[in-house]
């Protein structure tokens, strides 16, 4: 009997985004920035999902590669096949977070990703020093860059105080709408 729980049925059924088409070319690995960094490069994790192996799933789920992808789709302009490897990306990051199987080399990734979205849901746009404050409390980095926040301040570089946009509830609302979803934001 076949498990219909693999992560390359996952990913395509809530992406669209079909590993099976990856004929390996490697063209995505080759022209990512990032790969050297990534504990499998980007045909690889495509590879691993094809196998529908759930410990090649635990692995990906479990790996810094998806934290380290930066979307910036040098790879579907490269790929033949146009497989959208930052949206699969994006979907891995959640379901690893779901799963709880965030690698230890990842950790300040993750951390950065969740002070962003958070910046973003209760001010309504990017807030750097709710970002930078997010960020150091979970890393327990606090005082790290402490000495150079004076100067900042005095070259305008960071704002106390968010600025307002329009309809934050909107914005939140979004956000909600996402977590009834299953999808956490």
């Amino acid at each position: 009997m076949e498990n219909e729980n693999y992560m390359a049925d996952e990913v395509r059924g809530n992406t669209g985004v079909n590993v099976a088409r990856c004929y390996q070319c490697g063209k995505c690995s080759a022209g990512c920035a990032t790969a050297p960094e990534m504990d499998y490069p980007p045909s690889l994790v495509l590879r691993m999902l094809q196998t529908r192996s759930e410990e090649n799933d635990r692995k990906v789920l479990g790996s810094n590669t998806i934290w380290l992808c930066l979307n910036c789709e040098n790879c579907i302009a490269r790929c033949p096949q146009q497989i959208d490897i930052p949206r699969m990306m994006d979907y891995l990051r959640e379901e690893s977070l779901r799963a709880g199987c965030v690698g230890e080399k990842a950790k300040p990734v993750v951390a950065f990703h969740r002070a962003f979205l958070d910046s973003v849901k209760y001010t309504g746009r990017l807030y750097e020093v709710g970002l930078i404050a997010g960020f150091k409390a979970r890393t327990m980095r606090l005082a790290q860059d402490l000495p150079l926040v004076p100067d900042m301040l005095a070259k305008g570089k960071l704002s106390l105080l968010p600025e307002q946009v329009k309809n934050k509830k909107a914005i939140r609302h979004i956000f909600d709408e996402a977590g009834k979803a299953g999808k956490k934001l």
